[in-house]
């Protein structure tokens, strides 16, 4: 019966595939296996062996230990021998290291309106700290995603490259995302403190940065005085929520590694998924 080549890999795959292969075949030297004579029970051995941690290391994940059994798969079936990972031996193996050894993923934190105020405070007074405000406060008061904050137009139409737009008014501001289900609409009040409300941080960010058509959000000079014409990139919202919230020692009481996994480009959008009409209420004061 032939065998179906393996799927060709990228650069960074084969890497940490032959990292795999290696590790497998140092074990197989270690408990006299040969590598190439590979049965279920074999590499259902090899997997339960991993979990016990060694020389006070600590083991693999259940992540890890599955990247590893496509690697050694891959590698198999390059040299023409076909690994069946629903075969009893392997498949209880990786049903006992999930069960018992899943590490769980850490809850991203959801920012508070007293922790938005204290990051604002730490922006610096200059174009680039005027328009990192108005992208927190306007984020947080609409529950934005970053991908939906830097991909506003400021009037309906103003690219071709984006169907988010806002519209600012007396009131505060209207918003219209694109969404799957269609066109939602987002309305955000003015809050009751200049130095708060999302909509007045925009109205200054629009007035200095002199935008009056196209992307809201754009780069900046290197010296923060001059706006570029440029889109600003969402990963740039990411970056800025971790910096400010270390900046304000939001949850200090943490090593900064942990701080810094808390809280993700997507921590603006608070527990409000509805009504969310006002941002008086979230940012008064």
């Amino acid at each position: 019966m032939a065998h179906s080549p393996p799927a060709p890999l990228s650069d960074n795959a084969q890497k940490a595939y032959a990292k795999d292969w290696a590790h497998f075949a140092a074990w197989c030297q270690r408990t006299g296996t040969s590598p190439l004579a590979t049965t279920p029970n074999v590499i259902g051995r090899y997997l339960t062996d991993q979990i016990a941690a060694q020389n006070g290391q600590r083991s693999p994940s259940a992540r890890t230990l599955e990247r590893r059994l496509s690697g050694l798969t891959w590698h198999l079936a390059h040299r023409g021998i076909t690994l069946d990972r629903q075969a009893p031996p392997i498949a209880a193996a990786l049903a006992d290291i999930r069960q018992k050894h899943a590490r769980p993923t850490q809850q991203k934190l959801a920012i508070r309106s007293e922790d938005i105020r204290a990051m604002t405070a730490t922006l610096p007074p200059d174009l680039r700290g005027l328009r990192d405000k108005a992208i927190l406060l306007l984020g947080y008061a609409g529950g934005l995603r970053r991908s939906q904050i830097v991909s506003l137009d400021l009037h309906k139409g103003d690219t071709s490259d984006t169907g988010n737009w806002i519209s600012i008014r007396p009131d505060g501001a209207l918003l219209a995302l694109a969404a799957k289900t269609g066109r939602r609409e987002i309305t955000i009040g003015r809050g009751s403190s200049p130095q708060t409300c999302p909509v007045h941080a925009l109205e200054q960010w629009l007035h200095f940065a002199k935008i009056d058509a196209g992307p809201i959000f754009v780069r900046t000079s290197r010296d923060g005085k001059k706006a570029l014409p440029a889109r600003l990139n969402d990963k740039h919202v990411a970056r800025l929520i971790k910096q400010t919230v270390l900046a304000a020692g939001i949850r200090s009481d943490l090593p900064v590694k942990e701080r810094l996994a808390l809280f993700s480009g997507q921590s603006l959008r608070h527990q409000f998924q509805e009504n969310r009409t006002s941002a008086a209420g979230l940012l008064g004061g």
